[in-house]
């Protein structure tokens, strides 16, 4: 199985490390991993909801402990683990290699910075349709696209961040 995941880290790495060699004078190579796995998290994402909504759950109420949810929450809270997974060993053995902080740490960093994400997309929706009176998908784009920012920094900087060793001057 280590292996397994050994050569599909490998595989994920060459194929980010092609596609960003037209981008490699504009862009760091951090930051184009960033979104290309990123996007490759964000594709399962979406293609696991649309299975677990379309053939799991089959459009159906969902009822779970004497409480009954929608098929599209219910695909959401099943999906969520499994993306959450992928993205932090995405951004952990893919993205951010180069961190030192122990791998503990790191997820509960993570697990940070996904609350953050989640609670600035609630934010800035509310803010962005109903104070700025701007159209839904027209604030959804423009809050996906802080909330991406977001999320880089936190990440590069605080969940995966790289310790810089003292340099004696001599």
């Amino acid at each position: 199985m280590l292996r397994l995941l050994s050569l599909g880290r490998r595989i994920i790495i060459a194929t980010a490390d092609w596609f960003y060699k037209p981008f490699s004078r504009f862009v760091p190579q951090v930051t184009f991993r960033y979104g290309f796995t990123g996007g490759l998290n964000t594709a399962l994402d979406i293609f696991l909801y649309f299975i677990f909504y379309n053939y799991v759950f089959d459009k159906q109420l969902f009822e779970f402990a004497g409480i009954t949810i929608g098929a599209h929450i219910a695909a959401f809270i099943f999906v969520f683990p499994i993306t959450f997974t992928t993205g932090f060993m995405l951004a952990k053995y893919v993205t951010f290699t180069q961190s030192t902080i122990r791998g503990r740490k790191q997820l509960f960093r993570y697990g940070l910075t996904v609350i953050g994400s989640i609670i600035l997309n609630y934010i800035l929706l509310k803010f962005f349709v109903e104070y700025c009176n701007f159209w839904a998908t027209a604030s959804k784009i423009l809050t996906t696209i802080l909330v991406v920012i977001y999320s880089y920094f936190a990440q590069r900087y605080f969940t995966f961040n790289v310790k810089k060793k003292n340099i004696l001057l001599s």
